[in-house]
């Protein structure tokens, strides 16, 4: 008799991203549970319990409590989705950028400083307006466009103050005179299953700022660039982030290992839920 494959599905908070993951699980009659991992511990001397699960699936609203729950399970043995390796490379925006870099993936250019002094040189080498990213963060908080030397000056001593190991790295990037919207585009394993535009007035084109959702079609350039990153980093389940830069052509600003599809889902008809299944169930099998 076949063994029944048992799924962990980590999670924060059940968003209509979780809600949709459930449903597909529950539909194929997986045995599946849901890990809260605001109530989960771990003990290190007995991994007996979490060995039980033939995959775990992280979704985590924090980078910090999905990173380390992963590094626990990898150590453990427990295959997951995405791997630590993955989440550690793409939860961090300059360990991304330099993944990208080694793979020669076209991005923007980026600059990073360990000082304020360092970084206003950078700054001012750069030319107004440059981006401050942290290099830790999502859905477009904290992000700063700096149009002169008196801002860099401003938010620079500002992060200096905050004090936190994030703030003290400053990541520079140049700032991108993109057509009022960038791309998403949905990896699984080796498919690009879609891609939606992001569009906005504002610079910041996410849609958890307001950024609103179009169907893109997938050309062979947004399909090899967006594999291509996706090999960089690792693979897996992941959205690719492209800007439409006027100069350089189609670049990779972000990579996202626990995305949210709630737009693009209904847009593009593509059950990506579904689909993020399917590939767990996949890594299950292979375990």
């Amino acid at each position: 008799m076949q063994k029944r494959l048992r799924i962990g599905v980590l999670y924060s908070r059940v968003r209509v991203e979780e809600k949709w993951i459930f449903a597909a699980m529950e539909k194929r009659g997986i045995d599946y549970e849901r890990l809260d991992d605001r109530a989960i511990s771990f003990d290190l001397e007995n991994p007996a319990p979490w060995r039980a699960f033939d995959a775990v699936l992280e979704r985590s609203i924090s980078y910090n409590s999905g990173l380390y729950a992963l590094r626990i399970l990898n150590a453990f043995g427990v295959p997951t989705v995405n791997t630590a390796a993955v989440a550690e490379v793409c939860g961090d925006k300059l360990t991304t950028s330099a993944m990208l870099a080694r793979a020669e993936v076209p991005q923007p250019r980026n600059v990073v400083a360990f000082t304020s002094e360092a970084a206003l040189e950078a700054i001012e080498a750069f030319g107004y307006p440059v981006v401050l990213k942290p290099v830790v963060g999502s859905w477009g908080r904290l992000l700063a466009k700096i149009n002169d030397r008196d801002a860099a000056e401003a938010v620079l001593e500002h992060k200096s103050m905050l004090g936190s190991v994030q703030h003290s790295v400053f990541y520079i990037q140049e700032f991108i005179r993109k057509p009022g919207r960038d791309i998403r585009a949905i990896v699984v394993g080796d498919r690009v299953l879609t891609a939606i535009y992001r569009k906005s007035e504002h610079w910041i084109t996410n849609t958890a700022r307001g950024g609103e959702g179009e169907l893109c079609p997938i050309t062979p350039e947004i399909e090899t660039l967006c594999l291509k990153a996706a090999t960089a980093v690792g693979g897996g389940v992941l959205a690719v982030d492209l800007v439409e830069h006027p100069e350089k052509g189609m670049v990779v600003n972000e990579i996202n290992h626990t995305m949210e599809f709630h737009t693009a889902q209904p847009i593009s008809g593509v059950d990506i839920a579904d689909e993020i299944v399917n590939y767990v169930m996949g890594v299950a099998k292979g375990s």
